[in-house]
């Protein structure tokens, strides 16, 4: 199961407190004060991780908690610190403060390292408060605390290709051949329930491309049917939109009514989605209804690439994967979106 909301608690460790001691040793009468600070609690960092696609490590480990400093102790022995700890979070990950809504972190890259709390100050032992009027003080300072709270993460993927289209289309098919990807691929609505993220291979350019499957979108995901906008921010990040269309018109779909409707639902989104880059994957060539539906569509949509394949036969599959290859290298990266949750 793909994870991509997920809440966990976490909590930097406490600062030690410090130590009210004083020297004992023979032949060194009034010997003073010594005692040590306390050690510094654990600061929680979170870590950039490729490795990682989903949020499932937190789905069963909803808190994190780093140890705290250790107490300082006499010959000005200073505790020992907390030590900190690293979170991993796949690429894409917003962390969100449950309590303020504010956004604390957003990981983008591999290996990046990011403060989340910051751990406790260890107190001070009484050899700070030695003075010339008071050479045997007992005071010390006690450890601050750790800071914590709860946190929302929401999975944002990066991927290069944001493929769209309606339940049957042909999404999972086509994923299928050109990733190493391999979803279920069935002939009932829905099949896929949530976002597959399969790699595209080139070795003639020594290059990959990362293409996310959204799950299928219908008239009125934006007012909740089906399984509604939930998995359209995976695709805010992509370089190119891909359309995936029954161009046969199969079940007694209208291509061309199919098209409009994913433009109008993604627009709802985010209107920004449609200053991608659009490649129209026309499937089911294989059909005999599939080449009349084609030329109405190429008619009414002259300045859209459409690029007609079979999932079946295979037929446009390389030269599909190798127009994806030219659009995404000729983009930029697009901006990092608002945050809207």
């Amino acid at each position: 199961m793909f994870i991509d909301e997920a809440e966990i608690y976490m909590r930097a460790g406490n600062g030690g407190d410090g130590s009210a001691s004083f020297r004992r040793e023979k032949f060194i009468p009034f010997g003073g004060p010594d005692g040590g600070d306390g050690g510094n609690g654990g600061n929680i960092y979170a870590l950039g991780d490729e490795n990682m696609t989903d949020l499932e490590a937190y789905r069963f480990t909803p808190q994190i908690v780093a140890k705290s400093g250790g107490k300082g102790m006499g010959r000005n022995k200073t505790g020992a610190d907390g030590g900190d700890i690293d979170v991993h979070f796949p690429l894409g990950t917003i962390i969100i403060n449950s309590e303020t809504s504010m956004v604390a972190a957003e990981v983008l890259k591999h290996g990046e390292r990011i403060l989340i709390l910051r751990g406790g100050k260890g107190g001070l032992g009484n050899t700070h408060f030695k003075t010339s009027t008071n050479r045997a003080p007992r005071q010390f300072t006690e450890g601050t605390e750790g800071e914590e709270g709860t946190f929302k993460l929401v999975l944002k993927t990066i991927a290069d290709v944001g493929m769209v289209g309606f339940p049957n289309a042909g999404k999972s098919s086509l994923m299928n051949l050109i990733t190493f990807g391999r979803p279920k691929v069935g002939s009932y609505p829905f099949t896929t329930l949530h976002v597959n993220v399969g790699i595209i291979e080139y070795p003639e350019f020594y290059d990959r491309l990362v293409l996310a499957d959204i799950p299928g979108i219908i008239d009125g995901a934006s007012e909740n049917k089906g399984l509604g906008h939930k998995f359209l921010r995976h695709i805010e990040r992509c370089k190119m939109l891909l359309i995936m269309l029954d161009m046969a018109g199969e079940d007694g779909r209208d291509p061309l009514e199919d098209y409009s409707v994913l433009i109008r639902e993604l627009s709802l989104y985010d209107e920004k989605l449609l200053e991608r880059p659009i490649v129209v994957a026309a499937n089911k060539m294989d059909e005999p209804a599939a080449l009349e539906n084609l030329k109405k569509f190429e008619k009414k949509h002259p300045n859209i690439k459409i690029i007609p394949i079979s999932c079946l036969s295979e037929d446009g599959v390389p030269e599909l994967k190798a127009e994806i290859y030219s659009v995404c290298k000729a983009q930029a990266v697009p901006d990092k979106n608002h945050f809207e949750f």
